[in-house]
């Protein structure tokens, strides 16, 4: 990636409602330069614009991290088409992959408005996926916890990003 290139994207998480303009004064780069290479990564789907909202001031209490094992031996079929319309029918389902790590094949990020909303939650995470997975373990963080070191948002990657750049 052009140094340019990871500059611009810097500054599209930083602002992504900031003007090709504004962005090519800040980067050092021309106005045109900023747009093609905006449109660009748009395209190739290196960009996306998405708000981040603050989940606790829009009522949300919880975060809940859920891990899980996939019954392998017994089914399988990753059963992805059930898995994504199950997701579909959750918007407050956040993140959901495979992977490797606290004895689990399976990660799931989701929020919600209060206990007995996750509790719920949980209850119909069982009924429908039990007999496909075991719930290894499950990790609930309070969005009102006065303990919150940095809350959620891709400023850190932009920093992280602009750290990289060549000297």
């Amino acid at each position: 990636m052009k140094e340019s290139e990871r500059k611009i994207i810097c500054e599209l998480i930083k602002n992504s409602r900031g003007s090709d303009r504004e962005i090519a004064k800040t980067v050092g780069v021309s106005q045109p330069t900023v747009t093609r290479t905006r449109k660009r990564l748009e395209k190739e789907g290196l960009i996306q614009y998405v708000g981040i909202p603050n989940l606790a001031k829009m009522g949300y209490e919880i975060m809940a991290f859920m891990f899980a094992n996939w019954k392998h031996e017994k089914y399988p079929d990753t059963r992805v088409s059930k898995a994504k319309d199950f997701i579909s029918k959750h918007p407050n389902i956040l993140f959901v992959s495979t992977g490797k790590g606290a004895n689990s094949d399976r990660m799931g990020i989701s929020v919600h408005k209060n206990y007995s909303d996750y509790a719920k939650y949980m209850t119909e995470i069982k009924a429908e996926w039990a007999e496909l997975m075991e719930i290894t373990d499950t990790f609930i963080i309070s969005l009102n916890s006065d303990n919150i070191l940095r809350n959620l948002t891709f400023q850190q990657l932009a920093d992280c990003l602009k750290k990289e750049e060549p000297e």
